[in-house]
């Protein structure tokens, strides 16, 4: 079904009114924290999202964009307002994928196992860039999730930073869904923990800079922010429900 011009402006006013309210949001976290918004980077998750909304987004201020999957990213990529604009691949990686993905992307911020993190710096190495790579945390060892487990998440920071092609900067975490925010907490605090404490361990590896520690959605940004996150990744409260049929 085609859209109208009128639905199309009201949606660029929704996420006009939506973007000024989670930037005021963002400031209060950080405010709490002794932070800066600035210091908050904001990831904007354009999964389903037209491209003319997202320009719409970037005009407003969105510098950084995250899509889950390569395939969409390439659908819209030659038509976004680039300029100053970081592209994040977010969701689970293929590495067959890899190739793909190496000349839009600026991070990948889904590196689960060795395996990929060898692909990626291989690709890295042929386009001549350096990539910078988060490694992805499955704090709930949840079988439905992408993910390192948490034992074994700093033994892969240290692999993935020994290969060239590759910054790693951070940690990135999904947290199991609970209603009671109190229990997603818990998850924050643990993988903020493990965050500090790899970063106290880095021996001069000038590839492991751990800049960002991507936490917290939609539903729980502010508290992520709360628990230590200085990378948040909003969809649904930016640009309303996602619509799997455009």
């Amino acid at each position: 079904m085609e859209r109208s011009f009128a639905d199309i402006e009201a949606r660029l006013a929704d996420v006009s009114e939506s973007y000024a309210r989670i930037m005021e949001n963002i400031a209060l976290a950080a405010q709490k924290t002794g932070r800066e918004a600035s210091d908050i980077e904001f990831v904007a998750v354009t999964k389903t999202v037209p491209v003319e909304i997202i320009n719409h987004a970037i005009s407003l201020g969105v510098t950084h964009i995250g899509e889950n999957r390569v395939q969409e990213l390439a659908s819209k990529y030659d038509d976004l307002a680039k300029d100053n604009l970081t592209v994040s691949v977010i969701g689970h990686l293929q590495t067959n994928k890899v190739k793909q993905a190496m000349p839009m992307t600026h991070m990948i911020q889904s590196v689960d196992s060795e395996r990929l993190a060898l692909e990626i710096s291989r690709r890295a190495q042929e386009a001549g860039k350096t990539v910078e790579c988060l490694i992805e945390v499955n704090i709930g060892e949840e079988l439905s999730k992408s993910g390192i487990g948490f034992e074994e998440a700093e033994e892969l920071v240290f692999k993935t930073g020994e290969l060239p092609g590759i910054k790693v900067s951070g940690l990135m975490v999904i947290p199991p869904f609970d209603e009671k925010i109190e229990k997603t907490r818990r998850y924050f605090e643990k993988i903020h923990k493990l965050f500090i404490d790899i970063g106290a361990k880095n021996y001069d590896n000038k590839n492991i800079v751990m800049k960002y520690l991507s936490m917290g959605m939609s539903s729980d940004y502010a508290e992520a922010i709360l628990d230590g996150s200085n990378m948040v990744r909003v969809g649904s409260a930016l640009f309303g429900r996602r619509n799997y049929t455009i």
